[in-house]
């Protein structure tokens, strides 16, 4: 904690969001490949090494409020089901019946009438805690009642944030011990308190690794997002990036207004910030010859008028209220934090065709308290806090991630193609791209470890 005095206020005491720099890893000098991208080989290794040994998000807690309730999510070859047990608690599951193999829900959210799955080959039935309860006839089975034995096959699980995390490799680690440090960053953001009010799923035809590697690095803003130039120092030497043992990066990048390399006009910069402006009771008209002051004008409006306004700023310190604290979760999940929000994207490599990806976007939202309406800057538009956000599904361009990531998705089909030519030699990235490099390792990590051991179970 630390103590904020201005003059004429009262102290504000502050926890923030630690800003040390994290010591550099070593990183190999391995050349990133192109066939990494579209190899059928090198796909099979992923799903058999890396996505079973990996911390995943199946979903939101709020989908599944009631005993009963459950979500699933499907990656690779498998399907999850996560529901909350008669007792509250949240299990995960392999969606499989232990009969014969039927998958026992197909719905990606539902609710158990019946307080039990119930297999639609054969009628198996199954509590919500995993076991076998009834099996039609029980005396017919020469090894014996496959009722308490043939349970569903559960994985470790757990909350943070509001999500739904679980993983496959029955040793995993704790969670809380994956996601460090990134947990006690953002425990402070409330996320288990914010809204999903945005949710797109599109399909595209590139590889999960293009995903997460453009969301590793900030090198192509003043290309692909060139509208950002006037309202963040997204140059890189005014940002700070980290690598953290555990697989995950952060980048701190100035927001709230522009860089000392700003060239462009000052209108430029108040059409972009108008919105967060006039929210804030900003004059902008003070700034025209100091565009980067804006940032401290809003940081000092939003200390001043939080609270007015709905908002628990103390948690924050004054850079959080402006700037973008963008983390990359290892393997596939990326996110921007704001006080009032944030945006979450995550990479979900095809089932089948390694030249393919899911891609999610979800906007959450944390509404001012007793506001049902909010404008959520970050997709220039209204939500609200009482419609169940719809789950928006289909073809790159065919629905909006939202205009920033839009021109992200924009990208990845033609860089998919690129990789696959016979003219690519291989990266040849700057030092601030070395989160992609640290990605690279880390995927080759998991790959080196082989195949997960599933235990099989006795007849």
């Amino acid at each position: 904690m630390t103590t904020i005095e201005r003059p004429g206020e009262q102290p504000v005491e502050v926890r923030g969001i630690s800003r040390a720099k994290a010591t550099e890893p070593d990183l190999t000098s391995t050349t990133i490949r192109g066939d990494r991208y579209w190899s059928q080989e090198f796909a099979a290794k992923e799903a058999e090494a890396l996505w079973p040994r990996v911390w995943q998000i199946a979903g939101r807690v709020d989908q599944i409020p009631e005993p009963g309730d459950y979500v699933t999510y499907e990656i690779g070859r498998d399907s999850i089901i996560a529901v909350r047990g008669e007792d509250q608690q949240v299990r995960a599951f392999y969606n499989v019946c232990q009969h014969r193999g039927n998958r026992l829900v197909t719905a990606e959210v539902g609710t158990l009438l019946t307080g039990e799955f119930q297999c639609a080959y054969h009628g198996w039935r199954f509590g919500s805690d995993g076991n076998l309860n009834w099996v039609p006839d029980e005396d017919d089975f020469v090894q014996g009642s496959p009722c308490g034995k043939r349970n569903l096959v559960e994985m470790p699980s757990d909350t943070w944030a509001g999500f739904i995390w679980f993983n496959m490799d029955p040793d995993a680690a704790p969670l809380r011990d994956w996601l460090d440090p990134v947990a006690e960053h953002l425990d402070a953001y409330r996320m288990e308190d914010m809204k999903r009010t945005h949710w797109v799923t599109i399909e595209g035809d590139w590889n999960w690794k293009c995903v997460q590697d453009n969301f590793n690095e900030s090198y192509h803003l003043p290309f692909v997002h060139p509208q950002t130039l006037a309202s963040m120092n997204e140059h890189h030497s005014g940002c700070q990036f980290d690598l953290y043992e555990s697989g995950h990066a952060r980048m701190l990048m100035p927001g709230g207004g522009p860089g000392p390399q700003y060239a462009g006009k000052p209108e430029r910069t108040i059409k972009s910030l108008q919105a967060d402006l006039d929210f804030w009771d900003v004059d902008p008209s003070q700034h025209l010859d100091d565009l980067p002051s804006l940032r401290i004008a809003l940081q000092e409006a939003k200390r001043r008028l939080g609270a007015e306004k709905g908002y628990d700023f103390s948690r924050y310190s004054d850079e959080q209220l402006t700037d973008n604290y963008h983390y990359t979760i290892f393997p596939n999940v990326s996110f921007s934090m704001k006080p009032d929000g944030c945006i979450w994207l995550r990479a979900i490599p095809h089932p089948d065709d390694p030249q393919k990806c899911l891609f999610d976007m979800w906007y959450l939202t944390l509404f001012p308290e007793g506001s049902s309406e909010y404008f959520s800057n970050s997709m220039k538009d209204w939500v609200s806090i009482d419609h169940q956000v719809e789950h928006e599904i289909g073809k790159a361009g065919e629905v909006s991630c939202g205009p920033g990531i839009d021109q992200d998705v924009a990208i990845w089909t033609t860089q998919q193609q690129g990789l696959r030519s016979r003219g690519f030699r291989g990266d040849y990235m700057p030092w601030q791209e070395r989160r992609i490099r640290f990605f690279h390792d880390n995927v080759d990590r998991h790959v080196a470890m082989g195949p997960l051991q599933v235990e099989q179970l006795d007849g």
